[in-house]
């Protein structure tokens, strides 16, 4: 199999996020074992894993919730909350911050109503 252009950061000591997912993207492209495409690069294998393992567990965190803000309405409508999961939450204006905290916390978590 024809080698691919060389990878610049290989010889770094210390990878940056950026480079682990070139050099993971190297590996797939390649068609190769984690251990063919590491000996064939000069790459120690299990930096190679140790990245893969990293990435998934960053791509697979949870996102930090999003910062409430206050909103106030001239009227007695109810105000719409719309959710993450697409659920619209419909409450008084005059809800308690902490319940409202509350209750989206709990409707993101549910999975069916």
């Amino acid at each position: 199999m024809p080698r691919p252009r060389s990878l610049p950061f290989k010889s770094r000591r210390r990878w940056t996020s950026g480079d682990a997912r070139a050099a993971l993207s190297a590996l797939s492209a390649s068609g190769l074992s984690v251990a063919a495409f590491a000996e064939r690069e000069g790459l120690d294998a299990q930096r190679l894993y140790w990245w893969r393992r990293q990435l998934a567990a960053l791509d697979h965190a949870p996102q930090p919730a999003p910062a409430f803000v206050e909103i106030r309405q001239g009227n007695d409508e109810p105000v719409e909350v719309v959710l993450r999961n697409g659920r619209v939450l419909r409450v008084s204006e005059s809800i308690a911050a902490a319940s409202l905290e509350r209750l989206v916390l709990v409707l993101e978590k549910v999975s069916s109503c």
